[in-house]
């Protein structure tokens, strides 16, 4: 019996030479339904395998990162940026000594709620549904709820914190509404979503031609290094140095996750230059509209064809609108635009 050899029980021993003040697995708060554990594989390697297989996960790869229907193959979608989020967070967490696996799963669910069309989806959710819309409320009711036909993917509470409070919204990299998270862990996945896509939207914006190289704020670029690999290098070696207490060696410091003022003043430079000089224009484009338009049509249409809706959809909520939320929000970019022309053929011949 496979039981019989304790991997898992190995695993979670090794995690005792972890910090401190990492989460350890056999430790964790628990699920919402109870279960026996796998033999094999820790709770947090567990959560992570059932992100993996989830249809929402697999959905990733349609979904619109900044820029709607771009003409091109190197653009980065929901999915490689959630990617890219993984394999910073685990990085960080590596160098901490903090828990590499819980790390891994917060990073792959982090954005598994977001609409189609990228913010723009989100926007036009957030204005017509009357309790409102915030893709990182959302990734917890898919995780909690909507996967596997109802039943949830039933993950632990500290994934399920990660999840929910890893969105900053346009607040500022450590701003004063900086909203904590549980634990350490999630506050790193937190701050390697902000470097992932502060760095690729940047190389996206400039393979679009909306910017240049030459257009980034200079005292940033000084300060962070000119070319992808260079910023990317100094914030991770700067929250590294700046977070070391996490690791446990240093007991006079409290542990937190945290960059130097200098690279952050540097990282929110880039960041609110990409809201000026990108997030806000691409917002206004046509393609935008294109995509506001639908989505508002859809969700239209549906709250009055509530028999419209694919079955499952009308067991997750008793509310109507909050039925048509849950369905918009999983589609895919192609899907919408597949199923917006569907109907649209379906009214013109009656």
């Amino acid at each position: 019996m496979i039981s019989q050899l304790n991997i898992r029980q190995q695993t979670e021993e090794r995690e005792e030479a972890l910090s401190p003040h990492a989460v350890k697995s056999k430790r964790s708060q628990g699920r919402l339904k109870t279960e026996e554990p796998c033999p094999i594989r820790t709770a947090f390697q567990r959560d992570r395998d059932r992100i993996i297989h989830s249809k929402a996960f697999r959905r990733l790869k349609h979904k619109t990162q900044v820029f709607i229907a771009p003409l091109g193959d190197h653009y980065v979608t929901r999915l490689t940026h959630t990617l890219e989020v993984s394999q910073l967070a685990r990085t960080i967490a590596r160098a901490l000594n903090l828990n590499e696996d819980l790390v891994e799963a917060i990073s792959l669910a982090h954005d598994l709620g977001h609409t189609p069309f990228g913010h723009v989806g989100e926007e036009v959710l957030n204005e017509l549904y009357h309790d409102g819309f915030r893709h990182s409320k959302q990734s917890q009711r898919v995780v909690e709820l909507l996967e596997k036909s109802g039943q949830g993917l039933n993950l632990t509470w500290e994934v399920r914190d990660g999840i929910e409070n890893h969105s900053k919204s346009e607040e500022a990299i450590f701003g004063k509404s900086w909203r904590k998270v549980a634990t350490l862990e999630g506050e790193v996945c937190r701050i390697a979503d902000a470097i992932a896509y502060i760095n690729h939207d940047i190389g996206d914006a400039i393979r679009a031609g909306v910017i240049t190289e030459n257009d980034l704020p200079l005292s940033a670029i000084m300060v962070l290094g000119r070319f992808h690999s260079q910023r990317i290098n100094t914030m991770v070696c700067d929250i590294i140095l700046n977070s070391w207490a996490a690791t446990g060696s240093d007991t006079t410091t409290k542990p937190t996750i945290r960059m130097s003022h200098k690279v952050a003043t540097a990282s929110n430079k880039l960041r609110q230059f990409l809201f000026d000089q990108v997030y806000y224009i691409q917002s206004a484009h046509k393609e935008a509209e294109k995509a506001r338009k639908v989505v508002r049509e859809l969700y239209q249409y549906f709250v009055k064809h509530q028999d419209k809706l694919p079955p499952e959809y009308r067991f997750y909520s008793d509310e109507p609108e909050r039925r048509v939320v849950d369905y918009i929000a999983g589609m895919t970019d192609q899907y919408a635009l597949r199923l917006i022309e569907e109907l649209a053929a379906k009214d013109r011949t009656g």
